[in-house]
């Protein structure tokens, strides 16, 4: 496995062309976000998941959540976006809110578990956003074993996942904090995980209240 050191805010463009060749060869990727140190493959194949899924020893039931690297990119993997969803994204994204939305079709199987539905961000790590717009949505989820603390460094995910990944990008020591997981799925909104975004300002925000 390859390591290289990356600023996350201000990444080189050989560092983003050697990331999205590695993702666009079926590789995967140990990279650092606004919130945790992430294990992902591209969002679209389906081997990549497997291959996440087997590296944390992740069960099949739980889905994969994904991150894009723009509002029209998210959009783009889901079969509805309701008012709510523009609304959140428009007050939260770039950053740590993910909504859970219909997904489309060509969102793998292998990724939603067969729910129906994808998690989707666009983080407010300027190195995510690019390597999405490069080479397209990725799955985002901690680059540890099923089970274990998310890593705070790239030390730590390498150490837990390292043996399945092609490169890893060190960014230097994350918050390990998971984002906020909103369902928008239903009638009402509704939180799945507590996160950095309260969920007082989620229903601030849509002047609404969950189930």
């Amino acid at each position: 496995m390859e390591l290289v050191a990356v600023d996350p805010e201000h990444p080189a463009e050989d560092v983003i062309a050697r990331a999205a060749s590695v993702l666009n060869a079926g590789g995967l990727l140990i990279y650092p976000t606004d919130t945790l140190y992430a294990l992902g493959g591209l969002a679209r194949a389906p081997e990549a998941a497997r291959k996440v899924r087997a590296a944390k020893g992740r069960g099949e039931a739980k889905p994969l959540p994904l991150i894009a690297g723009s509002l029209e990119q998210a959009r783009s993997l889901c079969a509805a976006w309701p008012p709510s969803a523009s609304r959140l994204a428009g007050r939260f994204w770039p950053g740590p809110l993910s909504l859970v939305l219909p997904a489309q079709a060509a969102v793998p199987a292998e990724v939603t578990s067969g729910t129906g539905s994808v998690a989707v961000r666009v983080p407010a790590c300027a190195l995510d956003r690019r390597l999405c717009a490069t080479a397209g949505p990725l799955i985002a989820t901690s680059a540890n074993r099923a089970g274990q603390d998310a890593p705070r460094s790239c030390a730590e995910a390498v150490a837990a996942v390292g043996r399945w990944a092609a490169l890893a990008l060190d960014g230097g020591a994350g918050p390990a904090a998971a984002s906020t997981l909103v369902d928008l799925t239903g009638e009402f909104p509704r939180l799945l995980r507590a996160g950095p975004v309260p969920w007082e300002d989620v229903l601030a925000s849509l002047g609404a209240r969950s189930c």
